[in-house]
């Protein structure tokens, strides 16, 4: 029997205002004409957009004449601006520093994803983006690219180039050796071991540097990484599915799961995914990422509020699976992890997803909330939530109400949920936003 958590009424009364349906801002950043070719289908009656991933086009070639900032791009220009001129051509290079560095999708946590472009004469000579940590970063790929072509050349970079020994040495010194003339950087480094220095070592150096060119875009790219670093915990997002008068469903939508899926995404992009089988869906089979190139998430399993753990069937051999419980407990099933905390809470949880050098994590709330319950009340409480994804299925459920769903409405005042964006997924309605 599912759970109802709030009629369709009260779920909405959670939005400070109604919202305008206006099509989803998603990490693919179908905004940017010059770099997408756009497959969203507009529904007229609903004014929604469907998830149809966004393509980018073979045959577009990034030979672009160079001009001065004309009057369109002047405001976007002066605020980008640090003692050089801006060219009206750097917004779309530093977009196709962004496309190119979400290559590395789910790959590089802890690190963050970065793309960089060398530019000359109006045309690219070089490219380059970080695939993982340890590897080099997305300048040394670019710069390798290039070869001389990147004297007196321009430089794109979505982050601030790193100026520490770290597992690589410091991307500032490879600008300066290959004797680039000019620095775009899309975001200062908010890391302290960063922070400014790189900007500083390259101005030192007599290079032009222009800083915060696209910096929203940039920032939503590693929006995760910089939850990371200001906070000290993984960026948290909340993923759960109701029928349309508002009761749990243990499932997701009718080709969520397959390549192009918005959960099949999900999967791409999250480090891990939290989650705890409910007995009464049988047993559990952990779905994989269908992206092409993908890096399965770890899936931590929560035990039953009886300390009981619902074993989950592995389809993918990449795929790790930990048990993280309060209690001893030893489970016979090859490849799977046992892990045993002071307490379960949901710090607790965060705290090991972070020593595991995990950046993000997707907690996937399944039929009814059991061992959820106190966590999701922690979550709320110490503000741990940053995210939301809500599927709504096209299904009447038979569910009853009770003290879960008193809670929620309780709280729903002090629960302030903003950005909303919806977006249509086969024949479910997807709705995202921040807590």
């Amino acid at each position: 029997m599912a759970t109802r958590i709030m009629a369709l009424s009260s779920f909405s009364s959670l939005w400070n205002a109604t919202p305008k349906f206006t099509p989803p801002i998603s990490l693919n950043f179908p905004q940017y004409s010059s770099i997408h070719h756009h497959h969203y289908h507009h529904n007229d009656e609903l004014g929604l957009y469907d998830c149809s991933r966004s393509r980018v086009l073979s045959s577009l070639k990034w030979t672009v004449k160079s001009e001065r900032c004309r009057r369109g791009h002047l405001a976007k220009c002066v605020g980008a601006i640090q003692d050089t001129d801006c060219d009206a051509d750097d917004e779309v290079y530093m977009r196709r520093s962004l496309e190119i560095a979400r290559k590395a999708v789910g790959h590089t946590s802890p690190n963050p994803m970065v793309g960089c472009v060398i530019v000359k004469n109006g045309k690219i000579v070089g490219e380059g983006f970080h695939p993982k940590a340890g590897q080099p970063h997305a300048e040394v790929f670019a710069l390798r690219e290039a070869g001389d072509l990147a004297e007196n050349a321009t430089a794109y970079v979505s982050l601030e180039p790193c100026n520490h020994h770290g597992r690589t040495p410091p991307c500032t010194e490879a600008l300066i050796k290959a004797k680039v003339k000019r620095v775009v950087i899309g975001m200062v480094d908010p890391n302290p071991i960063v922070a400014s220095k790189g900007v500083q070592r390259l101005r030192d150096a007599g290079i032009d540097v222009t800083v915060r060119m696209e910096e929203d875009s940039c920032k939503k790219l590693n929006e995760a990484y910089i939850h990371q670093i200001l906070t000290g915990k993984p960026l948290l997002t909340l993923r759960y599915s109701l029928s349309v008068n508002g009761c749990f469903v243990d499932q997701v939508g009718e080709g969520a799961a397959d390549a192009g899926g918005y959960y099949s995404q999900l999967l791409q992009e999250y480090n891990a995914v939290l989650i705890s089988p409910t007995s009464s869906s049988g047993e559990f089979e952990i779905p994989a990422s269908k992206e092409l190139g993908a890096k399965q998430p770890l899936w931590i399993i929560l035990p039953n509020l009886d300390g009981s753990v619902n074993i989950p069937r592995i389809t993918d051999a990449t795929t790790e699976v930990v048990i993280l419980t309060d209690k001893e407990a030893t489970v016979a099933e090859k490849g799977i992890e046992t892990v045993v905390v002071d307490q379960l809470s949901l710090g607790n949880i965060l705290d090991y997803c972070k020593n595991q050098g995990l950046n993000s994590v997707l907690w996937d709330v399944r039929g009814e909330l059991g061992v959820h319950e106190e966590l999701l009340k922690e979550g709320i409480e110490q503000k741990l939530l940053q995210k939301y994804v809500v599927e709504m299925l096209p299904q009447w459920k038979d569910c009853q109400s009770g003290r879960w769903e008193a809670w929620f409405k309780s709280t729903a005042e002090s629960l302030k949920l903003k950005s909303l964006q919806p977006r249509i997924c086969g024949e479910s309605v997807i709705l995202e936003g921040n807590f």
